[in-house]
């Protein structure tokens, strides 16, 4: 059937040809712009594959790389096929020709611009949706991976009573063919209506038929094909009925079927189902009847039922049977709601325990002594005493500690004792001077481990370091200090080749050394120097004189883009910590496999649940997935980086966990069985934070296990504010050694407070055994607070100590001289039927920069202390001293390691002054009071001028290669010999007990 066309052509204009040499030029021209866009697409390729070679995990980016790509070519070609054939079967169905009407004279100057490139067009539309529908289906792999391989959950819901496999694997793999398949009938639908359009198989104006014999089968094969469609839309539906999330006003969020889903929506959907599937044949019948009477009237009918059956009916029954007695009839569906909740949070298991709330007994001196074994109470907290390990144990401007310190476990002498631990990276910002070569060449990596007892203070408020100096000596032995890898390390380095790199500095000068691990990649190749140069928009790479033999490029270098990057199916949590594992620093990373389909599951926002006043303060501590919506977690991988090689290893945690299985098979040998976590590993592995941040929040709500207490809302909790500052956000939970009631020892356990909803008093603390290895391991315990009497809750308590005249009074006092009062973090510890509430105060005086423990809070069952230790705030509170007080604590403390005695001397005459200022302070002396805190400020101004000095010395300048290749083996530092300035811990340590042991 030959095209309409025809009519005369206009005059041809010649037009001036260009030269050959400007042929050539803009030829040469067009094809070095491809070649340079080419080599941009391939340099991103390949710096991608030799990274993941360097780490060992190519199996990773291979598997993820085909998946992508079969997905892309199966669903484009699929998709353009849809498209393509149905235009050329349009094309060729088109009418012969015919008389002409001015609807058709209109479109015959298109048929004829588009005569001689229907080719090329039909190509270049196919091409376009085929290109848009194949990277659409690329970025479906995770689904594609997962239906693939998916294993069984072993249990089924309680509806349809498929296994969860179906709802977490096999229902959003289908839902993505249904989807797809509905953009290929619409797409083919339009392409088709137009090309039947434009050839004249539909007429919208012109006399006769609106529509050809050809065109009318056609298009209803089309509607027919969709309705069908949609008729297994409606079928999918009645399973996708126990993962769909509602508002429920009785407990909010809601996932899975409620009475009316069960009594209205489910046989609404499979009436739907069987009306689409009636109307669907009606369309195909067109083929043969050649008229839509039958189908529209079909369509017509669906779409009324569907309102009427899928939406009004519900609404009635909402209405009418459910809201007079509702409890009654939610309450069946509520049970499956509770069990499925607590079943895929892991909180199925949590131990509830009524709990007095206030201590019967009357023996003050038992629970004094009670007090001194019920918790080992943390006064160093990581979360405020960052300053003070970067003032005292920095050492070098380009060294930095992260604002939140870590809280480990760590044995000497066969006792547990908890530790605060950062680590000294590399801070660029403190480097002399800023330039490519120094920022990427010299200054590459931090030095050594600072560590701190966790329960106990210097006279004069300072950390205990167990580790300190530089190179780090003390409690944890020998080990690789230079750590190239950490949370601080967000640039690229270039190291091992020519040019030396700043190891550490020491009385002798600067030590250099260079990278002898195989991490990174090798520079040797111009091609992998080009791509990278081209990767990183850094051209110096390619021709730099400083890349030689042996030069590796470090990049990706945090724990948490290390482990997203090998496992990007599992989800990171916001907070890795380092350990000293087998004389290797280990950044210790939790890792969660999630699904947001598990059936009648409430779903949860991990970025919000995960929020707390330290994620609020600094961005520091928030899971990635930040926006992800689930309902089903576990914390199923252990992963470590090694702090100097990069290298990342994936231990299977949870054995049971089908959705980890189901990944392991998709990447075999990617992780390790769980049998392969050394024991000294094992020490320092812990409950995750931001998993316990989920469950608590879950458990605010769930844990009633009783329907209707459940519906009544009366057990409603809420996590409380942090009543140690004013950011309104939760309070934190804290890691603590502590022994619950009944039990006889201590267990490293993370805990929380609850309070009711909207109150401030007390309703449970929770806590969960954070001690990996042991039997009671993740056990979720929960000791509930009696309804009947008020016990006070975090802010209460908190309220107490703020408006007690006399603690009010020693604030302000503490405050005066322009000093700045800190609160540290309030524990709450079970003791004896009550809750003893610990709380630090530090002090920043004047201009001193850190903060010192200066002061503790006490407070138990209404008796409250003030005092400068712990021991002696806990006598006040007993009215008793503790029968087994412990001998003075005789650790070695290293004084402020500084670069000159200048700054020494200038600190101990603030010492003294401030102890003056406290002397004059209890005799009501105000003059003499007046005079001490001026000699404190010029003490620490003299201090601070000083250090700043020193510190100006000690890093000025470039540094040549005076101390030799000493960094290279374990510790980086001279047996026998120390290696601090003077004025250092390790130059003049001084026996400095503490106090009290507790302070």
């Amino acid at each position: 059937m030959p095209d309409r066309g025809g009519g005369p052509t206009g005059p041809r204009i010649r037009v001036g040809r260009p030269s050959r040499r400007a042929r050539t030029l803009l030829m040469t021209l067009g094809v070095l712009a491809v070649l340079a866009m080419a080599f941009v697409m391939f340099a991103g390729f390949w710096t991608d594959w030799l990274w993941y070679r360097s780490v060992h995990y190519s199996s990773v980016f291979t598997t993820t790389l085909w998946t992508k790509i079969g997905l892309f070519f199966v669903f484009g070609l699929l998709m353009a096929a849809a498209v393509g054939v149905n235009i050329w079967l349009a094309h060729r169905l088109r009418p012969p020709l015919s008389a002409m009407s001015m609807e058709q004279q209109s479109l015959d100057r298109y048929r004829m611009g588009i005569a001689p490139y229907k080719r090329w067009l039909l190509v270049g539309i196919v091409s376009l949706v085929g290109l848009i529908a194949g990277a659409s289906a690329s970025g479906q792999w995770r689904t594609w991976l997962m239906w693939v391989n998916g294993v069984p959950f072993h249990q089924k819901d309680p509806q349809f009573h498929l296994d969860v496999s179906f709802y977490a694997f096999d229902l959003p793999w289908y839902r993505f063919l249904l989807g797809f398949g509905f953009a290929a009938a619409v797409l083919s639908l339009i392409a088709a209506a137009l090309t039947h359009y434009l050839y004249g198989g539909l007429r919208v104006t012109s006399p006769g038929a609106r529509a050809t014999a050809a065109a009318t089968g056609h298009l209803s094969v089309l509607l027919g094909i969709f309705v069908a469609l949609k008729a297994v839309a409606y079928w999918l539906d009645r399973y996708g009925l126990a993962v769909k999330s509602s508002d429920f006003k009785a407990t909010g969020n809601w996932t899975g079927l409620r009475y009316v889903d069960a009594n209205a929506y489910l046989p609404a959907k499979t009436i739907l189902f069987c009306i689409a599937v009636i109307c669907a044949l009606l369309f195909f019948a067109t083929l043969w009847r050649r008229t839509w009477q039958l189908p529209v009237i079909g369509f017509g009918l669906m779409v009324l039922s569907a309102i009427l059956i899928g939406g009004l009916y519900p609404a009635i029954v909402q209405k009418f049977q459910v809201q007079p007695n509702e409890q009654a009839k939610e309450a069946p569906y509520v049970e499956k709601n509770l069990k499925a909740t607590r079943e895929a949070y892991g909180i199925d298991g949590t131990d509830v325990k009524d709990y007095p709330g206030a201590s019967d007994t009357k023996d003050k001196t038992k629970l004094r002594d009670d007090a001194d074994t019920a918790a080992s109470i943390r006064l160093m907290d990581p979360n405020v005493v960052s300053p003070t390990f970067q003032q005292l144990q920095q050492v070098r401007n380009y060294y930095g500690f992260p604002s939140n310190l870590d809280v480990d476990r760590y044995s000497k002498d066969g006792k547990d004792q908890d530790t605060v631990i950062g680590l000294r990276e590399l801070n660029l910002a403190g480097i002399p001077k800023n330039n490519w070569i120094n920022d990427h060449f010299r200054y590459t990596h931090g030095y050594g481990a600072v560590a701190a007892k966790g329960t106990s203070a210097d006279s004069e408020g300072r950390p205990v370091f167990t580790e300190y100096d530089l190179p780090s000596r003390g409690d944890l032995g020998e080990y690789q200090q230079q750590i190239y890898y950490g949370e601080k390390t967000t640039q690229y380095s270039i190291v091992g080749g020519p040019q030396k790199e700043i190891d550490y500095s020491d009385d002798s000068g600067e030590r250099t050394t260079s990278y002898k691990g195989k991490s990174g990649v090798s520079l040797s190749s111009p091609v992998n120097r080009a791509a990278y140069a081209v990767a990183f928009g850094e051209p110096q790479i390619l021709y730099s004189g400083a890349i030689g033999e042996g030069s590796r490029i470090l990049y990706n270098r945090t724990p948490k883009e290390r482990v997203e990057s090998v496992a990007p199916w599992l989800t990171i949590d916001g907070d890795a910590y380092p350990a000293v594992v087998n004389h290797r620093i280990q950044w210790i990373v939790d890792a969660y496999t999630t699904t947001n389909g598990y059936p009648y599951a409430s779903r949860t926002t991990l970025g919000d649940t995960t929020a707390d006043s330290l994620t609020a303060a600094n961005n520091q501590r928030a899971v990635v997935a930040q926006q992800n919506q689930v309902n089903y977690i576990r914390n199923s991988v252990k992963a470590t980086v090694d702090a100097y090689t990069g290298e990342v290893k994936l231990y299977q945690w949870d054995t049971k966990d089908p959705v980890l299985k189901t990944w392991m098979k998709a990447f075999p040998n990617t992780v390790k069985s769980k049998q392969s976590i050394s024991p000294d590993l094992m020490a320092h592995l812990r409950y995750p934070q931001d998993l316990f941040k989920v469950q608590r929040e879950l458990l605010t709500r769930y844990h009633v296990k009783d329907a209707q207490t459940f519906l009544s809302g009366s057990e409603v909790w809420q996590v409380p504010e942090d009543p140690t500052n004013k950011s309104g956000s939760a309070v934190p939970p804290y890691y603590l050694s502590m022994k619950l009631p009944g039990e006889t020892s201590q267990a490293f356990s993370l805990t929380t407070t609850m309070t009711p909803n909207g109150r401030d008093n007390l309703s449970a603390f929770v806590s969960v055994n954070a001690e990996a290895g042991t039997p009671g391991y993740g056990k979720i315990n929960i000791l509930k607070l009696p309804t009947g009497r008020t016990v006070d809750g975090p802010k209460r308590v908190q309220s107490q100590f703020n408006s007690e005249p006399s603690i009010a009074e020693s604030i302000r006092l503490l405050r005066g001289g322009d000093s700045e009062v800190e609160y540290g973090n309030l524990l709450t510890v079970p003791l004896d039927g009550g809750l003893l509430y610990v709380e630090p105060v530090y002090v920043r005086g004047g201009d001193l920069k850190y903060p010192l423990l200066r002061k503790v809070l006490v407070t138990y069952g209404g008796s409250t202390a003030f005092e400068n230790t712990l021991s002696q705030a806990l006598n006040k509170v007993f009215g008793a001293e503790s029968s087994t007080e412990p001998p003075p604590d005789e650790t070695t403390q290293p004084p402020p390691t500084s670069s000159d005695p200048t700054v020494q001397s200038a600190l101990e005459d603030a010492q003294k002054a401030f102890d003056q200022g406290q002397e004059a302070l209890k005799k009501g002396d105000w003059q003499a009071y007046g005079q001490a805190q001026k000699d404190l400020q010029d003490a620490l101004k003299r201090a601070e001028d000083a250090q700043d000095k020193a510190d100006k010395a000690g890093s000025g300048g470039s540094g040549a290669d005076k101390g030799g290749d000493k960094g290279n083996d374990k510790s980086g530092e001279k047996k026998g010999s120390s290696s601090s300035s003077p004025g250092s811990p390790s130059s003049s340590p001084s026996s400095s007990p503490s106090s009290d042991k507790s302070s």
